[in-house]
């Protein structure tokens, strides 16, 4: 077969489902959704979990991983117990931080899916002498990918990207190795294109930050990676994304919620203290993880919409619920503690439960709780 017949043929071959697909959305009605879609009840529960750490390489842990508890052991109970959050009931304000939820005592429904907030490695992706999948990033699939059985988490997971993972330089001449892997496989994950469904498909996907956003029905949710606006070790900002994204998605006043590593926390926004010649919440130097500038930034792009909430991560021990500005933060203890949180968003109300894994059986004990009165947009 010559050249242009090899093309004609693959050609006649590629279009040949595009056209019984334009056919089919010809032929069949699509009334029903179109319907559905007008204004459903809003009525959503997800997870949020951060720091997962993932630390295996090749026949044993990262130095140090052990002893803080960054084991698969830990990775596996915080898998149970999330596996086994649907049927649970909602804690009511007995002993716990913050409002009593509006779901107190009720059940908590299947999660949509579980959101991850950075940090899914400990050392870019369990770097290798010579480009390949590092171990760790293999070791998270294997755990927090949707699949069957008690290894592995079974709901959709929307990944995010924290400093653990973006920071670390390869050895030359792959200096930018791990990071293309990590970012590599968020895409995989969630960049939908003409003849590629990923497993987790975004709405919305920015190829040059990787920044996605996607909805539950009116609820609109946005990835941002290790921060919005990040430009550190070669990252090319989002923000001129993440403005347009919600320009086109919730103007209307619709919920939004925001998701990233870093916080407004003393952690987060420590600088270099010159006196003790470290980096601390008393320092007046230079930024460790991100800048007044650029948090000030962030927060001018989410301004003008219907922010109800944003998750991060970063910080391992403490579970926070805080404001920044007239935004609410949430941020559970790490992934490999047992942290997470559990949401709610309904027409009415936003229920935040945070919680940990107490053992191998799935048990869970909330620490701190969170609700308030959403304004239906008009």
């Amino acid at each position: 077969m010559n050249r242009s017949a090899y093309i004609f043929h693959l050609v006649h071959r590629l279009a040949k489902p595009v056209l019984a697909a334009i056919l089919a959305g010809l032929t069949v009605p699509h009334a029903p959704a179109m319907a559905a879609d007008k204004s459903p009840r809003l009525d959503v529960t997800f997870l949020f979990s951060s720091d997962i750490h993932a630390c295996r390489m090749a026949e044993q842990l990262s130095p140090h991983c052990a002893e803080e508890g960054k084991t698969d052991a830990n990775l596996l109970r915080h898998i149970k117990a999330l596996n086994m959050m649907a049927g649970q009931r909602w804690p009511d304000a007995g002993g716990l931080g913050g409002q009593a939820p509006a779901s107190a005592g009720q059940a908590i429904a299947p999660p949509r899916g579980l959101v991850i907030g950075g940090d899914i490695t400990d050392d870019g992706g369990g770097q290798l002498a010579v480009p390949g999948e590092g171990y760790q990033l293999r070791q998270f699939s294997q755990r927090y990918q949707e699949g069957v059985g008690p290894d592995r988490l079974h709901m959709p997971v929307y990944v995010g990207l924290g400093n653990h993972d973006l920071d670390q330089d390869g050895a030359r001449p792959h200096v930018d190795w791990y990071r293309r892997e990590m970012r590599d496989y968020v895409e995989i994950n969630h960049r939908a294109s003409v003849f590629f469904k990923p497993p987790v498909p975004a709405d919305n996907y920015d190829v040059e930050s990787d920044n996605y956003s996607w909805n539950w029905g009116r609820l609109h949710l946005v990835q941002l990676q290790r921060f919005g606006g990040d430009t550190r070790k070669g990252a090319v900002s989002g923000m001129d994304w993440l403005k347009q994204d919600l320009a086109d998605s919730a103007a209307d006043g619709r919920p939004v919620i925001v998701f990233q590593h870093y916080g407004w926390d003393r952690f987060s926004t420590e600088r270099w203290d010159t006196a003790r010649m470290i980096f601390d919440d008393a320092g007046g130097g230079a930024d460790h993880w991100w800048s007044d500038a650029e948090r000030s930034a962030l927060l001018d792009a989410l301004k003008d919409y219907n922010v109800i909430g944003l998750f991060h991560g970063h910080e391992h021990d403490t579970p926070m619920i805080y404001r920044a500005g007239s935004i609410d933060l949430f941020k559970p203890k790490a992934a490999f503690k047992g942290g997470f949180a559990v949401v709610r968003v309904t027409d009415e109300t936003m229920d935040v439960a945070l919680g940990e894994a107490t053992d191998d059986a799935g048990a869970v004990t909330f620490t701190n709780s969170f609700s308030k009165s959403l304004i239906r947009p008009r």
